[in-house]
């Protein structure tokens, strides 16, 4: 059985719910109903807690151990420690056991510092005072006292203790203006409603005195969704119902604003409140550079279990001859004798595992941790990514996935304020098939029109005349937004020509834009009071609407509706929404007009909508009233039974006309584009707009250009043939003129080949994407996808937020696997940011959803182009060459180890001292590799910048393949030998110091061992191209460590030590001059090849990277030489 489902049925038990159900009964005040309505049921429900901590002080230990050592290296480092601990091995446990230790206690204290800091804030939070009603009165406790069911009062700007359904407020209309800056980052003020039967309740003894039960569902961690209804007992039995939703609810962590005070009812505590459940850490993204890591590990742990086989082998091969297994001076005891032969090779084969363990890195994964954390701090303090406009900077929300952004090889972006402004401007709009443009531009002057210029018909007649101040009413009504008398609201959009001080506030810039248009025309929104919206006409005359119902927007409609009732009686519902979700549920009006408007629009890359509306009469109306009550209390699918209820109400509508809105473009995102293009990068848009819009916006940006030839897959053209025909059609177009594009060349920048692009709206994805008949769909994605892979880009029009993260999927898991991301600045991003390999969030005036939910986050598109093409393809370059080095110098480090075993009849006598077998990883050589994979830029930012084809170079996990891997592998085995076999020859000619000593087997492991430490450390210098001080002081300070500490750990008695075999044994050696020799000509030889490999391949086959390097060394000696020229001249003529 699934343990979470274990935990989940235990929790229920233990919490009393035995008969747990998808809803929870609330009893406001704690009272309970009156005799006859329903039976009291009470129910246990958490505390108002909050933990976000991982531990206590009494499991911190066993539960940091037990997460620590689920890591597989840890792991394995632990058992070659308890087998040093158990069997007779070769080298002291310490040797494993150090390393281990402190690799896991800088993880544990770590871990343990970050887990005190959450502590306090736990603490500081479960401690704030809340007030709350008993009894009549105000009543003042801690937080984490509170309970489901208490009536708490929550004054301006104090953020509201836990999750509450709004009684009243101090405002007469029933209303509280809210920030939810810290659950989502968006800073706009949003509006609640209070219930309606509850709202005129405005003291502690009026709101003591209400009755109430509420119904609403089980904890879940959507903060946007809610369902619930209230039952208000007035003297009758029978209870008043009203449906609670969203609206209704003030989450925990958000802000009072703009108004005094509200009462509420808690109805989610502690970890159930929203928020909480919000905690929870986002599925686990992995790197390409830590699979090829893991894959890495697995393959040298098979060459480590192969080296103790061998040797294993070779042991009881070498024993098999007479006296070898037993010489006179070893005699075994008969026990020894005795012993289980298998026994003994089990043994012995462990002992080798622990004598070359060390080829496994486990201080690796310390420095790979230290390099991605402090390495994504560069990002954070780029100045160039500072946004002065919003005052924001770039976010990094996860450090795994740095090196990731040098790989990326599919961008999928949103555009509407992510390759837009989102800065909304209202255009004009065409009524009955007259087009009007408020303030129309002459000549540079502004002239000021309260009717509007008709471009087409200067002269509409009476009835066009009704529409129109229809029209305009429609704006005017259709809409969320509310108005503040106050120009001190965050984020206000101030009216620009009316001379009244009103405030717009909407959490949709295109909805402010509109009703700053409208008002330019004549019609003028001014408030929402009592129910009733109040609109200033042409005349100067104030126009009451009583709002009855709203229909609320959704991005599956693509509509949202409001139903009115104006002074003389008539009740109307107003409908806008985008043409593609209107035009099929007009009955009348001019349609072809405004469709042709709105399509030459769109081509113009304006944002269009359509507004309709119709007449209900009041038995009509009393109909839909019933039927959106009956969806708005249902408690189980209520969102697809208002939707259906939205379906029958919105049609047999009147076409009024349409509105034209610009988005402008971002500042630099045609350059951004084209640079990642030639970075060799494929750019996909993903839009909810419709085509034409979209596809502008496209060109603008230079995704496409003038000679693209767009290919479309649309629901227009498959009307005309079938999918298998169109897709085969295109399939062959693109085939037959590209012959399949590679990496170098499907940028479409190239100028033999004929460039495409591919549009797809969303009704041919879903018929792409839905199984056939036969139960297959793999036919179609893959025709699709080989299309795609030869078009150089695809905009995708019409899309809902789980298509395109379909789409993003689709791609993620086609045959190259390629590495995705995904950029969008809105909530309908998320899905697509959670599916890509990296998710990136721009800080948008959509909110910071897409921020909150990403990997990184920036201000603006623009800052996409440094982040990948600079900060990405230095990542990578570090990070390579980290996780190659720290295999070679281990492989460096050991094979002497494994040679040394055939010259000591496979005795498992270790070649180097303890001290050097523990220090080494740790200490010797894990600085300046640190050091260098956090500063090393093999090429300047600005060349980066210059060039975005350099990032070509590293595409595809260039520097972690086989091939490359293989050749750090071979070097290492190489310099061993050097270094084995340079000491052997030497040693073989019985060298003896000056005074007739002859060098013993702790000098020849420690010769061996000097020359590694100088070769690994040299190599990684050369292979360091900018040089700071702290790069000097690293590289040659870990050198004059290593040379302090033998100097120290050899020439003094050190008195904790039972026995001290490397006593004047270091001081020794230098005393010798072949030893120096030697050592000089071993590192020289050592790394000889490692050079000429590198100068040939620079002169015969160089990288573009490689080429750019040689032009920078040669411009800078050129200008070396000119400046001593100049400077010899001065002289000369001085």
């Amino acid at each position: 059985m699934d343990c979470s489902l274990v935990r989940t049925l235990v929790h229920r038990y233990c919490a009393g719910e035995e008969n747990w159900v998808d809803s929870r009964t609330i009893y406001v005040g704690h009272r309970e109903p009156p005799p006859g309505a329903e039976a009291y049921i009470p129910q246990r429900h958490p505390d108002n807690r909050i933990v976000s901590s991982k531990y206590t002080f009494w499991n911190f230990i066993p539960k940091n151990l037990f997460e620590q050592f689920r890591r597989i290296a840890n792991f394995y480092f632990l058992i070659i420690f308890l087998v040093q601990l158990i069997i007779d091995t070769p080298t002291s446990p310490v040797t494993s056991g150090l390393p281990l230790f402190f690799v896991i206690t800088v993880t544990a204290i770590k871990q343990g510092y970050e887990d005190w800091l959450r502590h306090k804030a736990d603490n500081a939070m479960n401690q704030c005072p809340v007030h709350f009603i008993q009894h009549g009165k105000l009543v003042r406790k801690q937080s984490r006292k509170l309970r489901v069911g208490d009536i708490v009062m929550v004054k301006e700007d104090e953020t509201f203790p836990c999750d509450l359904i709004f009684l009243s407020s101090s405002r007469g209309d029933g209303t509280c203006h809210v920030t939810t800056a810290s659950l989502d980052g968006e800073s706009s003020h949003k509006t609640h409603y209070a219930v309606q039967d509850t709202k005129g309740f405005h003291t502690e003894e009026d709101i003591d005195s209400l009755h109430a039960t509420i119904e609403c569902e089980q904890p879940q961690p959507d903060l946007y969704k809610f369902v619930g209804r209230i039952n208000v007992y007035n003297d009758r039995n029978d209870p008043v119902v009203r449906p609670l939703g969203s609206e209704n609810l003030l989450l925990r962590g958000a802000t009072l604003k703009n108004t005094e005070k509200i009462f509420g009812v808690a109805i989610y505590t502690g970890m159930e409140t929203k928020m909480a459940l919000n905690y929870q850490s986002k599925s686990q993204k992995r790197s390409a550079v830590e699979k090829s890591m893991n894959v890495f590990l697995i393959v040298y742990l098979c060459i480590l279990i192969s080296k103790a086989l061998i040797n294993t082998v070779l042991k009881y091969v070498w024993q098999s001859k007479p006296f070898r297994d037993e010489p006179w001076y070893n005699q075994k005891t008969e026990s020894e004798r005795q012993r289980n032969l298998f026994l003994r090779a089990f043994t012995d084969f462990l002992a080798f595992m622990v004598l070359f363990n060390y080829i496994i890195p486990v201080s690796m994964y310390v420095t790979v941790e230290m390099q991605k954390f402090l390495g994504s701090y560069f990002i954070t303090w780029d100045e160039e990514m500072f946004d002065e406009d919003t005052g924001e900077g770039p976010l990094v929300n996860t450090s795994d996935l740095n090196e990731e952004l040098g790989q990326v090889e599919y961008i999928f972006t949103d555009k509407t304020g992510t390759l837009t402004e989102n800065n909304m401007e209202f255009k004009e709009c065409c009524i009955e098939g007259h087009v009007y443009v408020p303030h129309a531009v002459c000549n540079g002057q502004v002239l000021p029109s309260t009717s509007g210029i008709d471009m087409i018909d200067s002269s509409p007649g009476a009835g066009t005349r009704e529409r129109e101040e229809l029209f305009f009413r429609a704006l005017c009504l259709c809409h969320t937004i509310q108005v503040k008398d106050d120009d001190d609201v965050d984020g206000p959009r101030k009216s620009p020509d009316s001379g009244k001080s009103c405030v717009y506030i909407s959490s949709s810039p295109d909805e402010v834009a509109l009703v700053e248009g409208v008002q330019r025309l004549g019609f003028t929104y001014l408030r929402l009071k009592d129910n009733y919206m109040e609109i200033l006409n042409r005349e100067n005359d104030v126009e009451r609407f009583e709002l009855l119902e709203i229909l609320s927007f959704d991005s599956v409609r693509r509509r949202m509706s409001v139903i009115v009732k104006s002074a003389t009686g008539e009740i109307y519902l107003f409908c806008k929404g985008a043409d593609s979700s209107v035009f099929p549920r007009v009955i009348e009006g001019k349609v072809e007009q405004i469709r042709a408007r709105v399509e030459r629009n769109a081509v113009e890359g304006l944002r269009t909508l359509c507004v309709a509306y119709k007449r209900l009469v009041p038995e009509e109306y009393e109909g839909v009233c019933a039927l959106l009550q009956a969806a708005k209390v249902a408690l189980q699918d209520r969102e697809r039974k208002l939707a259906e209820a939205y379906e029958q109400v919105e049609k047999d509508l009147i076409l009024l006309g349409a509105t034209a809105v610009e988005d402008r473009l971002q500042e630099k995102a045609a350059d951004t584009i084209e640079a990642l293009q030639k970075a060799g990068i494929k750019v996909w848009v993903l839009t909810g707009d419709k085509m034409e819009t979209a596809a502008a916006t496209c060109y603008a940006c230079k995704l496409f250009r003038r000679n693209t030839q767009l290919l479309e897959l649309t629901t227009k053209k498959i009307e005309e043939q079938s999918l298998h025909d169109v897709l085969f059609e295109l399939s062959k177009t693109v085939l037959r003129h590209s012959g399949g594009l590679t990496r170098d060349n499907f940028s479409g920048l190239s100028a033999d080949m004929q460039d495409y692009g591919l549009i797809i709206d969303g009704a041919a994805l879903s018929l792409i994407m839905k199984p056939r008949e036969d139960g297959s769909c793999g036919n179609y994605r893959e025709l699709f996808l080989e299309i795609c892979r030869n078009c150089s880009a695809v905009l995708c029009c019409r899309m809902a937020p789980l298509q395109k993260a379909q789409i993003v999927k689709l791609i993620k898991l086609s045959k190259e696997h390629p590495i995705t991301l995904a950029i969008g600045d809105g909530a309908n991003d998320v899905s697509m940011i959670l599916e890509a390999h990296v998710g990136i969030g721009v800080i948008g005036k959509e909110g910071r959803q897409a921020a909150r939910n990403s990997d990184y986050a920036v201000p603006k598109f623009k800052h996409l182009k440094k982040m990948l093409l600079v900060h990405g393809h230095f990542y990578y370059i570090r990070i390579s060459e980290l996780v190659q080095y720290f295999f070679y110098k281990n492989v460096c480090f050991i094979f002497p180890q494994f040679l040394y075993q055939f010259f000591c009849g496979f005795s498992q006598q270790t070649l180097y001292d303890t001290a050097y077998l523990t220090l080494y990883n740790i200490s010797f050589t894990s600085l300046p590799i640190l050091l260098y994979s956090l500063m090393e830029q093999h090429v300047s930012i600005d060349t980066l910048r210059r060039d975005p084809s350099l990032y070509r170079d590293i595409a595809k996990n260039a520097l972690l393949r086989w091939r490359v891997f293989i050749y750090w592998t071979f070097l290492g085995v190489f310099d061993a030998l050097v270094f084995f076999f340079g000491a052997y020859f030497m040693f073989e000619n019985t060298t003896v110091t000056s005074n007739g000593q002859i060098f013993g087997n702790w000098t020849f492991g420690t010769l061996v061992f000097t020359v590694m430490v100088f070769t690994v450390t040299l190599k990684l210098a050369l292979d360091t191209h900018y040089w700071t001080w702290i790069n000097h002081f690293v590289i040659w300070g870990s050198l004059l460590f290593y040379v302090v500490f033998s100097l120290l750990w050899g020439g003094i008695v050190w008195p904790f030590l039972n026995y001290q075999r490397m006593y004047y044994v270091f001081i020794q050696m230098l005393s010798s001059g072949p030893a120096w020799l030697l050592i000089i000509l071993l590192i020289t030889v050592s790394l000889l090849p490692d050079v000429l490999k590198k100068v040939l391949c620079r002169q015969l086959w160089p990288s573009a990277t490689e080429r750019v390097q040689t032009k920078n060394q040669c411009f800078s000696v050129e200008q070396s030489t000119i400046f001593m020229l100049s400077q010899t001249s001065s002289s000369l003529s001085f």
